[in-house]
């Protein structure tokens, strides 16, 4: 006898809802009361149910009822078959406390029952029963016992029951298969499909359900010969037609990469094509990377009349963003979805926020995602992704605190996802917790998707060892996992270990890809231009010049290198180019001020990005052709296109050179209005302010600034500095340090200058001398010449010339200029004279020192020192180019150049000039 199995408030309320429903089919006819007496039964059923009295309501149920052995199998086999697995097991067991016998079909559903309710204890006793009851032998109760074996895991205890058959149909050899699939024993399901195939029984013949179990199994294998065998059997039986086998062989074929002829072909093929055949094919082309064509068969769909169900719309939602005006379709599919009521499936949900992540719509993520009524693991995922996709750094780590606190626990797919975000944002530890809760679960340490993570982590924030330590950590290798290694050395420019670790990977047989390539290429452009010129050759053998990225990786290690001819012959081979190509050759002749060759890149680039822009500006700012840098910022604009950070950076940097602090003012107030904004524009504009003689305007925008860091100080610092303001400079130094901001060795210089400039010795040496006790910094060329620079100030040219003599260094032109510039200008002759022997050996080429010594000599009245100079000069070619000064007055710029009088208010300025220069010799003359 089965134990009493619970009824539940829902299982009674089924029950009565079918006895109400039968009263004209007779079943309340089995009542032992009179008709009249029927209401007030079922009046109290209802009110026993309804209260909550289960126990009360099924012994009124056990007294009124009359057994009735065909009403209960119906009602067993009619609940299976609605997916009532309890109610159906619930009448089962009334039946056995009734004494009733069940037939073998309604045994058979009561076993199918538990299989689906996953109820092992049930289902062995019910077995226990069958066998005891003599059912065993019937084929709808074997039948119904493998699948339930099947669904419990349980494969020998099906495998038993098959072999114990004394006959079987092909459902029964469908049933046994369905579970290998199950339990993904493909290798055992292979077998069994040949031994069916081989059986001999003419009515045990693989059916289309065989072919629609089979055919997935062969894409699990990626066995595309096994699967076109199938194909083939599945022709000469007649079964290519059949729906339910050409949308299997279309989702094989697509699975195993033969889409646009195998898996087209069979789609075609196939006579009634429902919205699963349309899912499949659209589902192939997107997995195989054929997103256009995927379009197309949709919009096909469309067309055909057949409404697409949530799968369409899941599939079709996430290739929108790769084609064009995907974003608008990504949008008319989201309306449709709401209009159908498909915005509360789950996959429809996620594949709307993959949608709007790839377009860069953050904001509509963020609303989809607020809107959902149920969220799993990927959802999370897809929008942890999708801020790190666009830079929403914040966010992404904010997000996945949330899950955590939600006591959702992360998968691999969650971890590799937020792991680029904390190492974008070089929080190391953070890292290394999430590297805990990794080792603290086995499953995820099997996972070598989550160990390039870390190695990425690692190398991005300069922790080789812990690098090193994870990659050896790894069961598998993939080539991801040696080109993130690569890359990290790569990046820390480990060159030594970088051709170690390739020459492992060339010894354990791993073939490069193009990722490899890239690292490659990044490291030997340190090396020369020998290095690379190899890596294109390698390139080029193993045809992955034929990859856009490994193209524009050779034009700009090319460049790097200096070689902007071999940068330009690559540019030239090049069959297909993007707007990455063109801004990679832009921005290698930025480099080496090839400004013509540039313009003409810019002319032949059919698209263009804010990148390319703001290259091109950078051109014309660096080749002081201000105006064509202003005239191309304007035309950005023109085209709809928002300049960036970059491109005001750039635009700033021509304001200072043109010293218009009218200019500047312009794009800070443009900075405000479109909300840009980080350290080092916040950094360029204190420098143009300073730059422009508004040293004022500087210390207002520095003040007001929220979040100051080493740029700002920097930039603020320097300003002071430039306008001799010494003590406010070590003011700002001040209070960079008692904020633990580590100085680098710019601000070091910018604080020696403005010492120097206000004759500061005693702070200057202390500075000097704490540059690497406290600090931590090596003295560089410019800080030695600051020191320099402050000694002759004070007129301590001989202490300032043995200084020199005694650094641990060899002084370079810059060094001895500036002790040859303090000697002219304080008629310093025979220090000078010694300073130039240096200078004109070191720095022969430099018109400006031999023009310095020349006055040194004239101001003391030395003319044959002047000639000895004037002749090594002429001896040399060297001419002295024309002085150039300008001054901007009432927002119009006036350009002076020594020797040229051109300008149309000439007679005036030289007038006010004259009479200047008189009142200054003579401060008593008359003014007028």
């Amino acid at each position: 006898m089965i134990p009493p199995y619970n009824h539940s408030v829902s299982s009674f309320r089924s029950i009565l809802f079918c006895l109400q429903r039968s009263i004209n089919k007779g079943i309340l006819a089995k009542i032992s009361l009179p008709p009249k007496s029927q209401t007030s039964f079922l009046c109290s059923l209802v009110g026993y149910t309804e209260q909550g009295h289960q126990l009360n309501a099924h012994e009124l149920l056990d007294e009124i009822l009359i057994p009735d052995y065909k009403s209960c199998n119906k009602m067993i086999k009619s609940y299976t078959t609605d997916y009532q697995y309890l109610e159906a097991l619930s009448v089962f067991r009334w039946m056995q406390k009734a004494r009733l016998r069940p037939d073998s079909f309604a045994l058979a559903a009561a076993v199918k029952s538990s299989g689906t309710m996953h109820d092992a204890r049930l289902g062995g006793m019910l077995h226990a029963f069958a066998v005891k009851g003599g059912f065993s032998t019937f084929l709808a109760v074997e039948k119904a016992l493998m699948d339930m074996y099947a669904r419990f895991d349980m494969l020998s205890d099906s495998r038993q029951v098959f072999r114990e058959m004394s006959w079987r149909d092909s459902v029964s050899w469908n049933v046994l298969l369905s579970g290998y699939a199950r339990a993904q024993l493909y290798g055992d399901a292979m077998d069994l499909f040949h031994a069916m195939h081989g059986y001999g029984d003419e009515e045990v013949k693989p059916t289309a359900v065989t072919m629609a179990v089979i055919l997935p199994i062969c894409a699990k294998l990626k066995s595309l010969k096994a699967g076109q065998s199938v194909h083939a059997y599945v022709i000469k039986m007649g079964l290519d037609l059949d729906t339910l086998v050409g949308n299997a062989l279309v989702s094989m074929y697509a699975k195993c990469g033969s889409i646009i002829n195998d898996a087209y072909r069979a789609f075609c093929h196939i006579a009634w094509k429902d919205v699963i055949s349309w899912n499949s094919m659209i589902a192939g082309y997107c997995d195989n990377g054929f997103f256009g064509e995927a379009f197309e068969l949709f919009c096909r769909m469309i067309l055909s009349g057949l409404q697409p169900n949530y799968a369409t719309v899941a599939n079709i939602l996430p290739i929108c963003a790769s084609v064009e005006d995907g974003w608008h379709y990504g949008r008319e599919l989201h309306c449709y979805a709401l209009r159908c009521g498909l915005e509360v499936e789950l996959t429809v949900c996620n594949a709307l926020l993959t949608h709007y992540s790839k377009v860069g719509d953050m904001k509509a993520v963020e609303s989809v995602f607020g809107k959902m009524h149920s969220r799993d693991l990927v959802t999370w995922n897809t929008v942890i992704a999708g801020y790190a996709l666009n830079g929403w750094i914040s966010r992404a780590i904010n997000l996945f605190h949330e899950l955590l606190s939600n006591e959702i626990k992360p998968d691999s797919i969650t971890l590799i996802s937020v792991l680029p975000v904390y190492a974008q944002a070089n929080d190391l530890q953070a890292g290394k917790k999430i590297h805990g809760y990794i080792l603290r679960h086995p499953l995820l340490c099997q996972e070598t998707s989550t160990g390039n993570a870390l190695i990425s982590l690692y190398g991005k924030c300069g922790e080789l060892d812990n690098a090193v330590k994870t990659f050896k950590g790894i069961p598998e290798r993939d080539i991801i996992s040696w080109n993130a290694m690569l890359s990290a050395y790569a990046d820390t420019e480990q060159l030594e270990k970088f051709m170690d670790m390739l020459n492992q990977m060339n010894v354990e047989g791993i073939q490069p890809d193009p990722v490899t390539i890239l690292s490659v290429l990044q490291v030997s452009a340190f090396h020369g231009i020998k290095k690379v010129r190899e890596a294109h050759a390698y390139s080029l053998r193993a045809g992955f010049t034929i990859q856009m990225t490994v193209g524009n990786a050779i034009l700009d290690a090319y460049a790097k290198c200096g070689s902007i001819d071999d940068a330009f012959g690559m540019f030239r081979s090049l069959t297909g180019k993007n707007v990455v190509t063109g801004n990679t050759m832009i921005s290698g002749y930025l480099k080496h001020g090839c400004q013509e060759f540039a313009e003409m890149i810019f002319g032949q680039m059919c698209e263009r990005d804010l990148t390319t822009w703001n290259l091109m500006i950078q051109v014309y700012a660096q080749n002081d052709c201000i105006d064509r840098a202003f005239g191309l910022f304007h035309e950005l604009q023109h085209k709809g296109m928002k300049p960036d950070n970059v491109g005001i950076m750039s635009i700033v940097a021509a304001c200072a050179r043109l010293a218009s602090v009218h200019l500047v003012r312009q794009c800070h107030g443009y900075i405000i209005r479109a909300s840009l904004g980080d350290s080092y524009l916040e950094g360029a504009l204190l420098d143009s302010y300073a730059k422009c003689g508004s040293i004022n305007d500087a210390c207002k925008l520095f003040q007001t600034s929220y979040q100051k860091d080493l740029v700002t100080y920097t930039a603020m610092l320097g300003g002071y500095a430039m306008h001799g303001m010494a003590q406010e400079s070590l003011g700002v130094f001040s209070q960079m340090l008692v904020l633990d901001i580590k100085p680098d060795h710019v601000i070091i210089t910018s604080l020696l200058s403005a010492c120097s400039h206000a004759g500061l010795v005693d702070e200057g040496w202390k500075l000097f001398k704490s540059i690497s006790k406290i600090h931590g910094i090596k003295p560089t060329m410019e800080h030695y010449a600051c020191m320099v620079d402050l000694l002759a100030r004070r007129g301590c040219f001989r202490e300032a010339y043995n200084f020199i003599k005694d650094m641990p260094c060899e002084a370079n032109g810059n060094l001895w200029g500036t002790l040859l510039g303090a000697c002219k200008t304080y008629g310093e002759v025979e220090v000078g004279r010694l300073v130039a022997d240096h200078l004109f050996d070191v720095d022969t080429g430099n018109i400006g020192n031999y023009v310095v010594m020349s006055n040194i000599f004239a101001a003391d009245g030395r003319w044959n020192g002047v000639e000895q100079v004037r002749r090594l000069m002429k001896a040399k070619d060297l001419k002295k180019p024309a002085g150039c000064s300008w001054i901007e007055v009432e927002r119009m710029r006036h350009a002076f150049v020594a020797g040229d009088l051109s300008h149309p208010l000439r007679p005036i300025i030289y007038s006010t000039l004259r009479t200047l220069d008189r009142q200054i010799k003579d401060p008593l003359s008359p003014r007028k």
